[in-house]
């Protein structure tokens, strides 16, 4: 198995946080305030219940929490893949208004950023949001739709000094025309150079390829096989395969029976050069980064 070559990405600081790139996995625990996520784990509004799940995370081995109040599912997804739960496919999400978004998500993000020693981040592809949950307390920014749906979210975290996530999401079909690798490389250059256009460090962006974004089973598969490719970009990787459907149709099993086919993806992607992982099951998935940086990392090896 290939060393994991991720050292020469040096180090994240913002904030009251560091992140050494290469010397291990790092994991983001999953909070969704949301009604109708796919993983059916939203909390709603409920703001006690969203802590005590998020301080049973650090507790687990989170290094950031993902705080989200409006569901990614893609839409594409409901015509690409069958989800297996109950043997019907998923319904496309359905969004929600920037103020419905913001009652979900301000008041958990200065709960958590109050009581927990963990940066939280925001999952929101709107810079409205974006910006009010960093001055409620968010650390990082996790656009699912790299700067295409809202550019103005670069313009916020670069004024914040907060790290940015930029993801893959083909809009309308899926990928088709070519090289599977190349063709989510040169999306994530595009975003990449927008960011850095509108202030963004270099060393504040991560990239994520998208998993099951405007993607076919086959490509995700694909994807995993072939994530290497994605270090071109000379940026940390982070990768979210938890529960997602493509583990559903291979197992053929539902949401709530995808542990162990999500522990093979985060294994295999550290192993293909992930540096975060982005799960709902923290303590197992924890355990499986860990052991795998111990086989796959240099730095950790005796």
């Amino acid at each position: 198995m290939a060393e994991v070559q991720s050292t020469a990405l040096g180090v994240t600081r913002f904030g009251r946080w560091e992140f050494a790139w290469g010397a291990r996995t790092f994991i983001m625990g999953i909070i969704n305030m949301t009604p109708d996520s796919f993983s059916g784990d939203g909390l709603g509004y409920d703001v006690d219940a969203a802590l005590a799940r998020a301080s049973r995370f650090v507790e687990e081995g989170a290094d950031i929490l993902d705080v989200g109040g409006q569901s990614t599912r893609p839409p594409i997804a409901a015509h690409v893949e069958a989800r297996v739960s109950g043997g019907v496919r998923a319904e496309p999400s359905q969004p929600v208004d920037e103020e419905e978004e913001l009652r979900r998500v301000i008041p958990v993000v200065e709960r958590l950023a109050r009581d927990l020693p963990v940066p939280i981040s925001i999952d929101t592809y709107r810079s409205a949001v974006a910006r009010r949950a960093i001055e409620a307390g968010a650390a990082m920014v996790n656009d699912v739709w790299g700067l295409k749906h809202d550019p103005g979210i670069a313009q916020v975290a670069a004024k914040a000094g907060a790290p940015l996530i930029l993801m893959h999401n083909q809009k309308g079909t899926p990928i088709h025309r070519g090289d599977l690798a190349l063709e989510v490389i040169a999306g994530l250059r595009a975003s990449m150079d927008a960011a850095l256009q509108a202030g963004v460090p270099r060393e504040h962006i991560i990239v994520d390829p998208g998993f099951g974004f405007g993607k076919t089973r086959e490509h995700n598969l694909e994807l995993l096989r072939r994530l290497r490719e994605l270090t071109v970009l000379g940026r940390p990787i982070l990768v979210g395969t938890s529960r997602k459907s493509t583990i559903g149709a291979v197992l053929d099993l539902p949401v709530d029976q995808r542990v162990e086919g999500t522990a093979a993806t985060v294994a295999i992607a550290i192993a293909n050069g992930a540096d975060i992982v982005r799960v709902h099951d923290v303590r197992y998935m924890a355990r499986v980064a860990r052991m795998a940086d111990a086989v796959v990392r240099p730095a950790l090896r005796g």
